[in-house]
């Protein structure tokens, strides 16, 4: 009897054991883990000197700064372009814009982001994500017709878009242009930002499926011109504390106008506050649906800050009034919107993770917005478009302050385009701290624009090194002889590279 007693007792307590063991299993098994959310906030025309938290004495924005101080604030922080569309591509595609073939504006001789190409939108929807758009979209026609059809953003992987082909330019009050998945809109009620971040927090709030991971891209207009801010944001501004201190501003080397545009700045800085308080907005929607801990948040900027038309660029024969309002800063870079000089291309870059980015932290290392496609992809864990030249690297461990792997330099390269080709450099290759400036040869007056570039190599070459020089003033060219002979064949082995991918957009017609 006591034989069977023990054998029971035996039988019991192993049972029990294996369900111990087995609920342990099943809770490993059934634990979900869980990916994160990805939120990308990309303004237009920034510069990297606009916002407090990189030391504007000027404008007030409290709700970035407060992010900022949420998050790592990164000092080397880069567009994948100096302009719009290129720095659009290649932030979704993680590609240089060039091998997009996108050299300028999106439109010019037929240049759109086509079906081919792979976008951050696509990668993630492999994995399960559920994927957004709005704002400014800058590389396809959106308007279809007859004759022009392009890939647009639900055709590039965003189940959600409400967007625009490009800039607001009747104003960025009551826009008349968004298209909602496919479908005119109509004049809205509001500033473009705000509408933005209402249009968010409804897709955020109701229409998203709330079991799935996402991807949200909000791509503002502001502070592109044209600018009308409220008054409330503007007035704030209007007053002889920012007349004197707006002289202590600097502008990138960049000619400004020689008559008086100064009544103009208080609207440049008005939409700065503006845009605070819209992306304030966004992330209270973010709190209240509980998104905070498990969102990873990018804010950053398509380029450097755009500048008055001034003699140079316009060669005496053309203005842009608009562009009189622009007052944006690159901080102590030279260079603006446009120029391959660091400030055509350093602009603001601030991440909030919370538990994985540590709070109020200042990372120095180099991140460019191509970096995002293969940074997303290790965190979402799905694969990088295969089969296709990517340009990125992880850029997490420079989240975390440290160094990164790459396998090769970046280049910026200026925007084809007949007003820019003959005042800048036409490339910039970075080297740790050192930037390699590369001029291609004159243009001749029986090339094309497309037939010059395509055929070039640079010829003449610059060096600065930032970490002392950041205003790109001292070429060290002839006293770094051993750099320069490192540096140049790097430049051309990447520039024929991405050259000679990228398509010629006459011969696809």
């Amino acid at each position: 009897m006591m034989k069977r007693i023990k054998l029971i007792s035996y039988i019991f307590l192993c049972a029990t054991a294996m369900m111990g063991c087995k609920s342990k299993n099943d809770n490993t098994t059934d634990k979900k883990v869980l990916k994160p959310n990805i939120i990308i906030y990309l303004t237009d025309d920034m510069g990297y000197g606009d916002l407090g938290c990189y030391g504007n004495p000027i404008t007030k924005t409290p709700a970035i700064d407060q992010f900022a101080s949420e998050g790592v604030l990164l000092t080397d922080c880069h567009s994948a372009g100096t302009v719009c569309s290129p720095s659009r591509a290649g932030l979704l595609t993680g590609r240089h814009p060039y091998r997009s073939g996108i050299y300028y504006l999106q439109g010019y001789k037929g240049a759109h982001l086509r079906d081919s190409e792979t976008t951050i939108a696509e990668m993630l929807k492999s994995g399960g994500y559920e994927t957004a758009f709005m704002g400014k979209w800058h590389l396809s026609r959106l308007e279809e017709s007859e004759k022009i059809k392009e890939p647009s953003p639900g055709d590039q992987g965003f189940d959600y878009w409400f967007a625009s082909t490009h800039n607001a330019y009747e104003g960025p009050k009551n826009f008349t242009k968004f298209i909602r998945n496919g479908e005119a809109v109509g004049e809205v009620d509001g500033w473009y930002c705000d509408v933005l971040t209402e249009e968010a927090t409804d897709w955020l709030t109701n229409k998203r499926d709330k079991d799935k991971p996402f991807l949200l891209i909000v791509s503002t207009h502001e502070p592109h011109a044209p600018l009308s801010p409220p008054e409330e944001y503007s007035n704030v501004y209007n007053n002889s504390t920012v007349d004197s201190l707006e002289h202590t501003i600097k502008y990138g080397d960049v000619d400004r106008p020689e008559y008086d545009i100064s009544q103009n700045k208080k609207e440049y800085y008005g939409t700065i506050s503006q845009l605070d308080n819209a992306f304030a907005n966004l992330m209270k929607t973010v709190d209240q649906e509980n998104l905070k801990d498990n969102t990873m948040v990018i804010f950053t900027s398509d380029n450097g800050p755009e500048h008055p038309v001034n003699f140079e660029e316009s060669k005496g024969e053309w203005e842009a009034p608009t562009r009189d309002f622009c007052f944006g800063t690159p901080g102590n870079f030279r260079g603006m919107k446009r120029y391959p000089y660091e400030g055509g291309h350093r602009v603001p870059g601030i991440v909030r993770y919370p538990g994985k980015i540590p709070a109020g932290t200042t990372s120095n290392e180099l991140v460019v917005a191509t970096d995002f496609l293969t940074t997303i992809s290790e965190l979402a864990q799905v694969n990088v478009p295969s089969g296709v030249n990517l340009d990125g690297t992880n850029a997490f461990p420079a989240f975390l302050g440290q160094k990164t792997e790459r396998n090769k330099p970046y280049l910026w390269i200026f925007p084809t385009h007949e007003d820019t080709y003959f005042r800048m450099p036409h490339m910039a290759l970075r080297y740790n701290d050192y930037t390699l400036l590369g001029w291609l040869p004159e243009k001749s007056d029986s090339d094309t624009l497309m037939e010059w570039m395509k055929t070039s190599v640079p010829v003449k070459f610059s060096l600065y090194d930032l970490s002392t020089d950041p205003e790109q003033k001292n070429d060290l060219a002839d006293l770094e002889p051993e750099i320069i002979s490192k540096l140049q064949p790097l430049m051309m082995e990447q520039w024929k590279e991405i050259r000679d991918e990228g398509p010629i957009w006459e011969n696809l017609k």
